[in-house]
């Protein structure tokens, strides 16, 4: 997927036009949330158990070179092997080596996001491989020729109705179930559709949730199955995971998962959790001939002990999209690329560039909620505020607000000069609001006020509203 963050803007306002993906993300929004709030009511542990959790990643990612080389050492002790990539053409062309030494024509792939991150599926596509994606999901995005629009539902922003119509101009084959009215039959349809892929497939592609030092194990979670049907069935399986999914233990693993099912999906734990190490031994009575893992940095080891090194703590639950006020209005593909939400905010500027991810720190309220939903407790609200620090220091930030922000700063500096014009407007835009209380069109705020109304100051300014209740309290 070429990036196209820079359009936010343009993306934003097709999305909080579009009917239809407003109705998809209303209704996805609402039962996130309220399965996620009930999972954790169900566990008074869930705070201690965050704080491990946290514990275990900040470990794991202080030592993250010893973690990385122990658990290549199991790999290949397992009879596997491991890939390095520094960066996505580098891991893409490991999978077509493999792919090109196995003799390959069909690849069944379960969800990976670090594959759509290195556009894995376009490089297989461009070297005449047939590439089925086996998540449900992540199949009704392929047929519809679209990104996913979110990390753990990526089509949450299509109707049942859309994809029935997908799977019906698509799958005209006797013998399916018709008309497609719900979703068991939207899912029986395709279960059969890739039943035939699944036995096909010469290679499967699968991501990991994590990466066990202990025993050189991959792990990840699903509620479909695909994933072990990818993993198992096809003769040889490549595990693409980046480099900080590493953890010491599968102790240590059991932890993170009791956080990432109820922060994802509202769930005690997914409906299948699989473990995956190395290839099939002799007397096993199924799995794949050849096992590889490809792991992929793309930039993250330059995030180590910076700035943004805590965003690597991120499990990828997607609580902090399902929370976000922004998101919830225009969904992930006005993101631009792989990674949308507050999370995506700061990591696609560190991926392609500020220059290109620029909008994106700027597109969010500060409000904070993403962080206290957090699992890992990430100050995602602290890197976007660095993120736009940055682009003001590189000159990035358009001149207008450049302007605005060297008057404030002028004024800032002048706490007289501060106070007076803080008067100033508030006798001025009460003048202006004509004694409604509010505004429904302001010069210089036509962008708040064109979805909202913008209350009329009530008082005096803060600062002397505070000082007459220190006089008076």
């Amino acid at each position: 997927m070429k990036p196209s963050s820079h359009a936010f803007a343009e993306n934003a306002r097709r999305a909080l036009h579009d009917a239809t993906l407003q109705q998809a993300l209303a209704k996805a929004g609402v039962g996130f949330v309220d399965k996620r709030r009930g999972a954790i009511a169900g566990l008074p542990e869930f705070e201690a158990l965050r704080e491990a959790g946290r514990a275990i990643k900040d470990h794991s990612l202080a030592n993250l070179d010893h973690y990385l080389a122990r658990f290549e050492q199991q790999v290949t002790a397992g009879g596997g092997q491991v890939h390095w990539a520094e960066t996505p053409a580098q891991a893409c062309a490991a999978v077509l080596d493999i792919c090109q030494q196995a003799g390959a024509r069909m690849i069944a792939k379960g969800k990976s996001m670090v594959g759509e991150e290195i556009a894995v599926n376009d490089a297989l596509e461009a070297a005449g491989y047939e590439v089925v994606e086996t998540d449900l999901g992540e199949y009704i995005i392929q047929i519809a020729h679209e990104p996913p629009s979110h990390i753990i539902a990526p089509a949450v922003h299509k109707t049942r109705g859309q994809i029935a119509a997908l799977f019906e101009a698509l799958h005209h084959r006797p013998g399916l179930t018709r008309p497609l009215e719900t979703v068991p039959q939207i899912v029986d349809e395709a279960r059969q559709i890739l039943r035939d892929k699944f036995l096909a497939a010469d290679v499967g592609i699968t991501g990991a949730n994590f990466l066990i030092a202990e025993t050189g194990s991959t792990v990840i979670v699903t509620n479909e199955g695909n994933g072990d049907l990818s993993a198992t069935l096809p003769r040889v399986h490549i595990v693409l995971a980046s480099i900080e999914k590493a953890v010491p233990t599968l102790e240590d693993a059991s932890v993170l998962l009791r956080l990432l099912a109820r922060s994802a999906t509202g769930q005690e734990i997914t409906s299948y959790t699989t473990f995956f190490t190395g290839p099939r031994r002799a007397d096993d009575l199924d799995g794949p001939e050849e096992f590889h893992v490809v792991l992929v940095d793309n930039g993250r080891s330059q995030m180590l002990g910076g700035a943004y090194h805590e965003m690597l703590r991120c499990i990828r639950c997607g609580a902090c999209l399902n929370h976000c006020p922004v998101y919830g209005a225009v969904g992930g593909h006005a993101y631009g690329w792989v990674y949308p939400g507050p999370m995506g905010a700061v990591l696609t500027p560190l991926m392609v560039g500020l220059k290109e991810g620029r909008p994106l720190p700027n597109a969010s309220t500060l409000c904070g909620r993403c962080e206290a939903v957090c699992p890992m407790s990430i100050p995602l609200p602290k890197m976007l505020r660095e993120h736009r620090r940055r682009e003001f220091v590189q000159g990035l930030t358009p001149p207008r607000g450049r302007w605005a922000l060297a008057a404030w700063a002028y004024g800032a500096r002048r706490p007289w000069l501060y106070r007076k014009l803080g008067r100033w407007m508030v006798a001025m835009l009460k003048l202006m609001s004509g004694g409604r209380g509010r505004f429904r069109s302001l010069p210089f705020a036509g962008a708040w006020t064109a979805a909202r109304d913008l209350p009329a100051p009530q008082g005096g300014t803060f600062m002397d509203q505070w000082q007459r209740r220190k006089h008076h309290g």
